[in-house]
């Protein structure tokens, strides 16, 4: 047994060597060679895990605080903290001067508003006639400032002209002889009218964010049309203006036309593209009568609505003006028309005369021109109606404010044998009760008090005869004036405009 034992030993001692490639024993399972390995191996895995794990940690921190100070726009003070830091590493000395100076470019500025429309950004295109020129151009001498206003007169021909007139330069429109016109019943001159504000925009005047048409007896209240443009975006397509005072103009012509006497107001986008089709769009209407469907016509195929503003005024009336303007809407008034078909708004004076008293309140207060007033007596039971600047009528008898605001039929239709209901508003009739017949006072002067910040307008008696009245009230006839003291408010359309967009 013994000799068999180590026999096998023997061999086994051989086989190990045979396996071990360098002819050394290999250790045996119960060796420290053999249990010191395993454990060397964990502790180099370990700490190359722990290496990774902690350089990877460090470079993503550093990635992430590099993002959030360029890419985060909300982390202002994280962003002042570390401007600030590297400003003091290069000079610790000036801390406080580096984080004012940082904070202070920082600091959003906010962007100014932009300025108001102005009567600077307004050009005037008026159409006017050699054969009528020496007697409308008093008209424009009443409201054109040649100081602080820029138009042009479009004429059919040249004219005598004086230097120091106070009127707007004057020139001759194109040749419009190559454009087809066969209205019977108009005047062909509606096609070189109706080109006035494509004329006007190639002149090439600066700043101009309004083209604003009108004819040579056009009298418009500046202040007030400035008004009206501010509560539109120039920089978008506008066509502002408004129709006849006739339903049957409205009807033939049409009730999305701006009647050119009567005003109207063009944006300068829409001039611009208005003069690059303009030409092309009136060969395609010779049929058409006159320049304001022309260029209604061509607003149509722009896709441009018309924006209608009350206080553009065509006056297609004949006689006295006196019911419109004493029961004027309640919006600016801008411009009046027809001034040589009309009777004069004052009686006992000429037409510019007229004209020219009207412009005294106009100066003091524009915004609160022709605006009506309803008032009472209870005491003499009289109905009292204030036409600002213009008018005062002391009725018998109460009359609502319904009534009062609806003008009095003291005018004609354009269309003679047309009745009171081919008016495009709401009219009433004068009366024939001889006891409710107006007593009208007529604006005679107007003036500012600076210390009292307020209005003194004194309206006289227009001395007419009136016929008996029998009822037995106190009679206005015995009042020789009446005074009206009115603080100006040249806000008064902001706050209707604000109260409208509500």
């Amino acid at each position: 047994m013994k000799g068999s034992l180590n026999k096998d030993s023997g061999e086994k001692v051989i086989w190990d060597q045979m396996r071990s490639s360098t002819g050394n024993p290999l250790p045996g399972p119960g060796s420290q060679s053999s249990r010191a390995t395993p454990k060397l191996l964990v502790w180099l895995i370990l700490f190359v895990s722990v290496t990774y794990i902690v350089y990877t940690l460090k470079l993503v921190s550093t990635s992430r605080a590099a993002c959030d100070d360029v890419d985060d726009p909300f982390s202002t003070p994280r962003h002042i903290t570390t401007t600030t830091s590297l400003l003091a590493n290069t000079n610790n000395n000036n801390n406080n001067v580096t984080e004012d100076r940082t904070a202070q470019i920082l600091r959003l500025e906010p962007e100014p508003e932009p300025e108001k429309t102005d009567v600077k950004h307004i050009a005037f295109g008026i159409a006017a006639s050699a054969k009528l020129w020496a007697q409308r151009k008093n008209y424009i001498k009443l409201w054109y400032k040649p100081d602080s206003m820029r138009g042009v007169v479009w004429l059919d021909r040249g004219v005598a002209n004086r230097s120091g007139e106070g009127l707007p330069p004057l020139k001759i429109s194109g040749d419009t002889s190559g454009f087809g016109y066969t209205n019977k019943q108009g005047h062909r001159s509606a096609i070189r009218i109706s080109r006035i504000v494509s004329e006007t925009l190639r002149l090439g005047l600066k700043d101009v964010r309004w083209f604003v048409m009108g004819d040579d007896d056009t009298v418009f209240v500046t202040d007030n049309l400035v008004r009206v443009l501010r509560k539109y975006d120039h920089t978008q397509y506008y066509y502002i203006g408004s129709l006849s005072e006739s339903h049957l103009q409205n009807i033939f012509f049409s009730y999305g036309m701006a009647y050119g006497g009567g005003g109207f107001a063009i944006s300068y986008p829409l001039a611009e593209a208005l003069s690059k089709m303009q030409d092309r769009c009136i060969q395609r209407y010779p049929g058409l009568y006159g320049s304001d469907d022309r260029m209604q016509a061509c607003m149509a195929e722009l896709g441009v609505p018309l924006t209608k503003e009350l206080g553009f005024h065509q006056y297609d009336v004949y006689g006295n003006l006196f019911g419109l303007l004493a029961a004027h809407p309640v919006a600016p008034l801008v411009t009046l028309h027809h001034l040589d078909v009309v009777e004069p708004i004052f009686p006992n004076v000429t037409r510019v005369q007229a004209l020219q008293q009207l412009m005294v309140p106009v100066k003091l207060d524009s915004a609160g021109i022709m605006q009506q007033s309803i008032c009472y007596d209870k005491s003499k039971s009289w109905t009292i109606s204030v036409s600002w600047g213009f008018a005062v009528q002391i009725f018998r008898g109460v009359f609502s404010p319904r009534e009062m605001e609806m003008p009095s039929r003291t005018f004609l239709n354009w269309y003679r044998r047309a009745d009171f209901t081919a008016y495009a508003f709401n009219t009433r009739p004068v009366s024939r009760n001889p006891c409710q017949k107006p007593f009208v006072f007529y604006l005679s002067k107007a003036k500012f008090n600076s210390t009292m910040n307020t209005t003194f307008s004194e309206y006289v008696q227009h001395r007419v005869p009136h016929p008996l009245c029998k009822w037995k009230m106190a009679d206005p006839a015995r009042f020789e004036k009446v005074e009206v003291y009115k603080k100006p408010d040249p806000q008064l359309w902001n706050r209707v405009s604000s109260f409208q967009e509500l």
